[in-house]
């Protein structure tokens, strides 16, 4: 690839077997969106990504494998993510109550609770989340 300005790293789950997942996801077209904790972005002092922001995809070895442009970018209580949402994160849930057991698991992990400084972090309807849309642009590896 030639020159270009070093993008912002995208990175779903953290380093390991599901974000090996999400990346292929991703690469193979059946993955087009995520959903994130807001409080991560607070946690993080990060401001939310801007549609038509571009990544870098990256793998769990660190790698640089995809760019991807943010189409949609929402925030919403967790109890109103539809159907088609749960659907386009492409890891194979067929109801949005499969996709936020899933995700729970995730978020009340050992992992994420340490990463947001509070060991008996929970979510409920109102937790806030953001949903990403986005689309691959170009492939890197």
């Amino acid at each position: 690839m030639e020159n270009r300005e070093p993008l912002k790293p995208f990175l779903l789950a953290f380093p390991g077997p599901l974000r090996d997942k999400l990346v292929e996801a991703v690469l193979s077209g059946e993955k087009v969106c995520t959903s994130g904790l807001l409080l991560e972005y607070e946690v993080e002092r990060e401001e939310l990504p801007p549609v038509g922001e571009r990544s870098a995809l990256i793998d769990s070895g660190g790698r640089e494998v995809a760019v991807i442009e943010l189409t949609d970018v929402q925030v919403l209580p967790l109890g109103s993510v539809g159907l088609r949402h749960a659907q386009d994160e492409g890891e194979g849930y067929t109801s949005v109550a499969q996709w936020r057991a899933g995700h729970e698991r995730f978020w009340h992990s050992g992992e994420m609770r340490e990463a947001l400084g509070d060991p008996q972090f929970t979510v409920d309807d109102d937790t806030m989340i953001v949903a990403e849309r986005f689309r691959v642009v170009e492939r890197l590896a």
